[in-house]
């Protein structure tokens, strides 16, 4: 195997979903329906996924609590019970087909206790073990501008630095707060970024001040754009951070230990020639009901 060979993706989804209740409360906000450019109804989680084996990854770990195992296995590792597979349509049987060989590709990790986003992804360290792996978000999907999905793209350039790369987007000041935010020094213009801070959710006078990228507008910055491609270090920073209880906003986070990754290792940024999708937010996951199936 090549040295720079990514196989793995993690998907954390043991969150509540707080800001979709009381929707949530019944239904995992992985599992919200989204339509896609087929016109079939699908998961998020399940977009999600195909991203993933888009960019060739041939293993898939999701994070869950304990008590959603069950939601996910019956999603991606059950086959359908004879009499709903029957009512299907030929097209839906095939795809029923498909959903039960593409859960051979998963593995369902658990995070025991809710303790944040960086402990859900150290969660997945001994599935990982010792390889750069991919790491996406729950809550997003992906558009790309171009023939290769957003994931491939990123892969791609894994390849070219061997370093952990951290996809980007073009960000207004004035959502930075909802946002891991990084500067740097552009390797390629508007395309590749030599990463030398990366920061959580900063105010607009921080970020002015510590976080502008030379050439982009005062008001513009670059944001992550919700995929990761990792080298397995990433899981020295958190454990050194839970093993001190070292918290921020009272969980462990995973941007601090991102930038401790980049100081040691080195990090690439791409911005990302394609869109990204929240859904974790009423308004943006309305906006991506319309928006996604049409791009």
């Amino acid at each position: 195997m090549q040295k720079n060979k990514v196989r793995k993706a993690v998907i954390p989804v043991a969150g509540f979903g707080t800001r979709l209740f009381p929707a949530t409360k019944v239904v995992k906000k992985e599992l919200f329906p989204i339509i896609d450019r087929d016109g079939r109804a699908k998961p998020v989680i399940l977009a999600i996924i195909e991203e993933a084996i888009s960019a060739g990854i041939t293993e898939v770990g999701i994070v869950a609590q304990p008590d959603d195992r069950e939601i996910f296995e019956n999603l991606l590792k059950n086959p359908l019970k004879k009499e709903f597979f029957d009512k299907l349509s030929p097209q839906n049987q095939e795809y029923s087909r498909y959903l039960e060989d593409l859960g051979s590709r998963i593995t369902i990790l658990l995070q025991e206790e809710q303790l944040g986003y960086g402990h859900a992804v150290f969660c997945a360290k001994d599935w990982v073990q010792n390889e750069p792996f991919l790491l996406m978000l729950g809550d997003h999907v992906y558009a790309s501008d171009i023939q290769k999905s957003c994931a491939s793209q990123l892969l791609d350039i894994y390849e070219q630095v061997n370093q952990s790369v951290v996809s980007l987007t073009t960000t207004p000041a004035e959502n930075l707060h909802t946002s891991g935010c990084v500067t740097g020094v552009w390797q390629e213009l508007n395309s590749i970024l030599e990463v030398t801070q990366l920061y959580e959710k900063p105010t607009i006078e921080f970020a002015q001040q510590y976080l502008r990228v030379q050439g982009m507008a005062e008001n513009e910055f670059l944001c992550i754009f919700g995929l990761y491609l990792l080298t397995p270090k990433i899981f020295d920073f958190l454990a050194e951070h839970i093993n001190q209880n070292f918290r921020e906003r009272g969980e462990f986070q995973l941007t601090s230990c991102l930038d401790k990754l980049c100081q040691e290792e080195g990090m690439t940024g791409y911005v990302v020639k394609g869109k990204c999708f929240d859904t974790g937010l009423p308004d943006t996951y309305r906006q991506t009901m319309i928006d996604f199936r049409n791009l």
